[in-house]
């Protein structure tokens, strides 16, 4: 499975803890990252700065769901449910 296009729910709904260029401590769940583009693309998808977690983590059916919305919703939901403050 591909990216849906102008998506970016996976870059937005989870927080990221580790450096993320021009975000140096990460981001919180429900920000956006820097790094999407207009078109909700990662900029910096090859290069090497890139954190790891991202680098990991791949679209899939369960994920990504029907539509961004979906995406979204998804993604909060999983977020939550392994937040270490849950």
């Amino acid at each position: 499975m591909e990216c849906r296009p102008n998506c970016g729910a996976c870059c937005i709904a989870p927080s990221i803890t580790s450096t993320i260029p021009e975000m140096e401590k990460g981001k919180p769940a429900g920000v956006r990252c820097i790094q999407l583009d207009e078109n909700n693309m990662c900029k910096i998808f090859k290069n090497p700065k890139r954190p790891k977690v991202c680098c990991e983590l791949s679209p899939c059916k369960d994920m990504c769901g029907r539509s961004r919305e979906e995406a979204i919703k998804y993604l909060t939901e999983l977020e939550k449910e392994t937040s270490p403050n849950n």
